[in-house]
């Protein structure tokens, strides 16, 4: 039997100390959840890893919008990558599209390398990509290791048949993680549909800081 794993989105410290202690297996760090996420304080980073010991993946978003960045943009990101990988970083969360909203192979292929050896996760920007089939084999192109999705609808649950169609088609040359709207009360109907073991959640039920409870449920009913 596979080893189910979570990772919870954090916005704020608080949040991953909570995530941790509760039992998550990962972090994903970013700030201001009202635009979706975006890169977070470096000194932020820096007091959040001395406070936890479990894997931190960082967001690499310089705004909220879309996903089509101008050159200035890209090499802020470029330049988040190299000092978050010197600070410490696990991994990144990212993906940048093309005007037509296709994957912009090129300059995440650059941001890919630039963080090799660590792992990259292409972010729900996947979700606004029309033809996701053919958007997988781009980002197994580019070198990515996760993609985060909520499968081209509003949130996981109402995504759970393009998921399953998703992580069949991958078929463990990447790993389709769920995420939008997971909570404790549907995970496990996403642990049964489909054929992946990392599973994303902010576990928040109110404000921007997760709840214990929350995770703790997501957690177990993952193990």
């Amino acid at each position: 039997m596979q080893k189910n794993y979570l990772e919870i989105a954090c916005f704020n410290i608080a949040s991953a100390i909570i995530a941790q202690h509760a039992g998550a297996n990962r972090i994903e760090f970013c700030a201001d959840m009202n635009i979706g996420g975006v890169t977070p304080n470096i000194e932020d980073f820096v007091l959040l890893k001395s406070k936890i010991h479990i894997p931190v993946f960082v967001m690499i978003r310089p705004r909220g919008g879309n996903f089509v960045y101008s050159m200035e943009e890209f090499e802020q990101m470029k330049n988040d990558i190299l000092h978050f990988k010197n600070a410490g970083a696990h991994g990144f969360v990212f993906g940048i599209l093309t005007e037509n909203k296709e994957v912009d192979i090129i300059q995440n292929k650059e941001l890919v390398e630039l963080a090799n050896p660590l792992p990259c996760t292409f972010h729900r920007a996947f979700d606004e990509i029309n033809n996701q089939m053919d958007a997988l084999d781009k980002i197994i192109e580019c070198g990515f290791s996760t993609i985060l999705t909520s499968g081209n609808a509003k949130n996981a649950i109402e995504g759970s048949s393009s998921l399953k169609a998703l992580a069949l088609k991958a078929n463990d040359k990447i790993c389709i993680m769920p995420g939008g709207g997971v909570r404790a009360n549907n995970i496990e109907m996403l642990k049964e549909n489909i054929n992946t073991n990392w599973f994303h959640s902010s576990a928040v039920l109110q404000n921007e800081t997760a709840n214990m409870d929350e995770v703790f449920m997501l957690k177990s009913k993952l193990d």
